[in-house]
């Protein structure tokens, strides 16, 4: 059914849509609608990516016409979840107002192609080739996973020597798949401990493990992970790759062997990108609760420059918000996602370091449906959810990746961040499978 607010937002979009017609004429492929996919989706909509299908030609586009309207219309591509108007992002994929009625003009007008010569698509990288060029080493999974055909997405961590005999700084990395069909994404650690870990292991949520360090992580259409200027990472001789790699089934057996390419640097780094997290394990969902709410706060000690953010939560989480409270009283959002999907996890980079003064409040609140109305709920009839890393239970978590502006002061933020770990999270989410 559709309620008086919805209707009323059917007829807006009708009668802006009326509008760009009445102004422009009918929409077309070659002047209006080609560049608004080479730009937003063909990254994705390519062959050999993940997609499942290409969006690169006029014919592409228009056997695809009333698809694209459709999900377009509900914004559920090109898959971006930040809200706009709340904090600028670099790189979003989300379709401006204007590109949107563009597209659904289009396609409802009869997906015409125009006049003159079909623009020239993007150029993409070929799948064996290095996007930055020859890495100065490259570690592959030793043998290929089997992704089954069907069933549930698969998540699935694995440990890989790096090999390294001496001490490195890694200015970027490259992850780059053998299957692109099956990998959804993927996020990169390396571990230095000397504890005894399993080759693979299924890994929903976390990976399993305190980390060493964080490489970033990648998604279909991004470009490699770069280190910002004079923060490259330190990886100890001896470490391991943790990736972590969630894989779609493709209704046949499929075969994966990734690699992942490191650039090394001899440039000690003078700034640390640190992990300011936010996490909550007081995680009681009763069964049928719609509108569960879980808050966190931390008060950061020292000045920062917020670069970007990484939320998590898993499947049963509709909203999630954060936001800094300046010692002046001001808000600064960071983050503001009201329809989150599990499937589709970002590590969001903002457009601008955002600086966050000395005794900055960093809040987070997150909003769980645990009803028989949501459609990702794991559960039917839905059970009570409680914290815990499985693809049935829930977690919260908001990591705001920041630089100290005084790097001299690194060691008080640690000091309060692993106070605020100890106390909110605990060891038992990071407790391997044997």
């Amino acid at each position: 059914m559709v309620t008086a607010g919805e209707n009323g937002g059917v007829k807006r979009l009708a009668v802006a849509l009326a509008s760009v017609v009445a102004l422009q004429g009918a929409a077309t492929y070659t002047r209006d609608v080609a560049k608004i996919l080479q730009t937003r989706c063909a990254g994705c909509h390519h062959a050999g990516e993940v997609a499942p299908f290409p969006l690169v030609t006029y014919e592409d586009a228009r056997a695809k016409a009333k698809q694209i309207a459709a999900l377009v219309k509900t914004r559920q591509m090109p898959p971006w979840q930040p809200e706009p108007g709340y904090v600028e992002f670099a790189g979003s994929r989300r379709l401006s107002d204007k590109e949107l009625r563009t597209l659904v003009s289009w396609a409802e007008g009869g997906a015409a192609r125009g006049k003159g010569l079909e623009p020239a698509g993007p150029v993409f990288p070929k799948a064996e080739e290095w996007r930055l060029g020859r890495p100065d080493l490259v570690v592959d999974l030793p043998e290929a996973f089997e992704v089954p055909a069907e069933g549930a997405d698969v998540y699935r961590c694995f440990v890989v020597p790096t090999g390294l005999a001496e001490d490195k700084f890694v200015r970027a990395v490259e992850f780059r798949p053998s299957n692109r069909r099956v990998v959804h994404h993927a996020l990169l650690f390396t571990d230095a401990s000397l504890l005894k870990r399993p080759a693979s292991y299924p890994c929903f949520g976390t990976i399993g493990l305190f980390p060493t360090e964080g490489l970033g992580g990648w998604s279909p259409g991004n470009a490699p992970i770069e280190m910002p200027e004079g923060a490259a990472v330190p990886v100890v001789r001896g470490s391991r790759l943790v990736a972590q790699v969630h894989y779609n089934p493709t209704g046949k057996v499929e075969r994966e062997r990734w690699s992942v390419g490191f650039y090394f640097t001899e440039k000690a780094p003078v700034r640390r990108v640190v992990d300011v997290g936010l996490a909550s394990r007081v995680i009681d969902i009763p069964a049928g609760e719609a509108y569960y709410v879980v808050k966190q706060q931390f008060t950061i000690p020292i000045a920062v420059d917020a670069i970007g953010v990484i939320p998590h939560a898993h499947l049963l989480c509709r909203e999630m918000r954060a936001w800094a409270t300046l010692p002046n009283g001001k808000k600064q959002w960071l983050l503001n996602i009201k329809q989150w999907d599990f499937n589709w996890q970002d590590q969001f980079r903002y457009a601008k370091p955002i600086r966050l003064p000395a005794e900055t409040k960093i809040e987070m609140e997150f909003v769980y449906d645990n009803s028989a109305g949501n459609p990702r709920n794991p559960h039917s009839p839905p059970q009570r959810v409680v914290a815990g890393p499985g693809i049935a239970d829930e977690m919260a978590g908001v990591h705001v990746q920041s630089i100290p502006v005084d790097m001299k002061e690194l060691p008080e933020l640690g000091r309060a961040l692993w106070g605020a770990v100890m106390r909110s999270v605990g060891g038992s989410f990071y407790t391997l499978p044997q």
